[in-house]
């Protein structure tokens, strides 16, 4: 005898597109074999034009079953809190895309599929040009200086952002000026950062001594802080993240083998 499966499905969906509605609940259908696929992992994000709008939309790998059961209880999923944080994140004046839409999928009462949806920004990259291997900024110290503001302005604001890394930070450059911006946001804290939260929360970036230096001099001048200790710390919290990436990876190969 088999179960029968019972759906439910939840659309939220921001007011200002509602005229959106039909291609939004038509998503979960469509995505796997329609839309430009832009990136693919665990998720997978596809850009869609609709009505003359490119969209972008993002979907999120089906959870383990403890975790199906904690974003079915306890926790909001990753796409609600996306949407949500998107939101508070424009409050606050900080870039990130326009938010569209969430859908959440259940199937016999807990989650199994989700979705975030929000306008897609016409950037022209991440911050992974930067590597551990490069010897001088060269021409590119502008825009070294214009993520460090921007990551000032916004621990300013009380934002954490958890998965600060280079993919999660998008420029653009108009009229002469680097303009930044947050995506991957389902993971925020809206708090006060310190001097330690805040330099801990570039670990995760990559490049050399050269390029934490400047982003030290920048960041410490428009936060008030004094350079030397916030190079200390960005080059300990630095040290520290690589020494765990080289941990995990080791454990990971000898696994295979």
């Amino acid at each position: 005898m088999h179960t029968r499966k019972v759906t439910v499905m939840k659309i939220i969906i921001n007011p200002t597109y509602q005229h959106l509605t039909k291609f939004i609940e038509s998503l979960p259908q469509i995505f796997e074999y329609q839309g430009n696929s832009i990136y693919k992992a665990r998720n997978e994000i596809k850009t869609f034009v609709v009505d003359g709008t490119t969209i972008n939309v993002k979907s999120y790998q089906k959870p383990i079953l403890i975790n199906r059961i904690a974003y079915t209880f306890f926790r909001k999923t990753k796409a609600e809190r996306a949407y949500k944080y998107a939101f508070e994140l424009m409050k606050r004046g900080i870039n990130t895309p326009t938010p569209i839409a969430y859908i959440e999928i259940k199937t016999n009462g807990l989650l199994s599929k989700s979705f975030f949806v929000s306008l897609h920004t016409p950037l022209e990259g991440n911050l992974r040009l930067f590597g551990d291997e490069d010897r001088t900024l060269g021409e590119r110290e502008e825009l070294v200086d214009a993520f460090a503001k921007f990551s000032a302005e916004i621990h300013s604001k009380g934002v954490l952002h958890i998965d600060y890394s280079p993919g999660n930070v998008l420029y653009k450059k108009k009229n002469n000026e680097y303009r930044c911006s947050l995506i991957d946001i389902n993971r925020m804290k809206f708090k006060e950062v310190g001097i330690v939260e805040g330099c801990s929360n570039f670990a995760r970036m990559v490049g050399n001594v050269l390029f934490f230096e400047r982003i030290a001099k920048t960041y410490a001048r428009e936060r008030g802080f004094e350079y030397e200790e916030c190079r200390s710390l960005m080059l300990k919290y630095r040290t520290i993240d690589r020494k765990k990436r080289a941990k995990k990876n080791l454990i990971k190969k000898k696994l295979k083998s």
